[in-house]
């Protein structure tokens, strides 16, 4: 069983910031690529940023050098510094570790919230 343990979400301002954590166990964050998405009421889940296991960073566009994803491999955790939050960057956040169709895993979701 594949657990993903997020932390960090929670209710800021407009312009204010976050820090997501996930943390798994050794044997899947040493070869996953870890990512993190995201899902509005609504709306359809989107990709947010990725990081690979040789720590290549990916960014959806809408990121625009707001947020940075990092990894900790000394404690098998995956972080995302979310800076000058905005409204619309309100949903819930998935941590994702993904090798393959078959080996693709989420987290339970932290709730992210800005207000105006």
């Amino acid at each position: 069983q594949v657990q993903l343990v997020e932390s960090g979400g929670g209710l800021v301002q407009a312009g204010g910031s976050l820090r997501l954590s996930c943390a798994t166990s050794r044997s899947i964050f040493s070869i996953y690529t870890m990512g993190w998405y995201r899902q509005a009421p609504g709306k359809q889940r989107e990709l947010v940023a990725t990081i690979s296991s040789g720590a290549n960073p990916n960014y959806a566009a809408f990121v625009k050098g707001r947020f940075t994803i990092s990894r900790d491999n000394a404690k098998n955790t995956v972080y995302l510094q979310m800076n000058s939050l905005i409204v619309e960057d309100t949903a819930v956040y998935y941590c994702n570790a993904y090798r393959n169709y078959w080996q693709n895993y989420w987290g339970q979701g932290t709730q992210v919230t800005v207000s105006s």
